[in-house]
């Protein structure tokens, strides 16, 4: 095919705020985790599909199936859909203590 360009799975933006490998990262209506570090303004690959293990808002319990949204102001995942970004779905439950700040998301890459 002459117009094909990549696979998509991965894809470089540039990153809206300075983000570490592993870091969520929400650029307009497109989400993904950065592969590597950049500052802010500097382009980063990201992945937009997989499962990864995200930062979670704490005492949010997660139930596997639970849809996942990212709050771009405190950079971190939750089940609270109000001005947040639809990224996925949780695959496997998280108990909602203080300490429980990791969530274990399938990214829907449909953005």
């Amino acid at each position: 095919m002459k117009n094909y360009v990549q696979p998509g799975n991965t894809i470089t933006l540039t990153a809206p705020y300075a983000v570490t490998s592993g870091d969520g990262l929400l650029v307009g209506s497109i989400f993904g985790v950065a592969a590597g570090d950049a500052a802010n303004a500097e382009t980063i690959e990201v992945a937009l599909t997989g499962v990864f293990d995200l930062k979670k808002v704490a005492s949010q319990a997660w139930s596997a199936g639970d849809k996942v949204y990212w709050d771009n102001t405190n950079k971190e995942a939750t089940k609270t859909a109000t001005a947040n970004t639809l990224i996925g779905v949780a695959t496997e439950a998280v108990a909602g203590g203080a300490g429980d700040v990791l969530g274990r998301v399938r990214l829907n890459g449909s953005f």
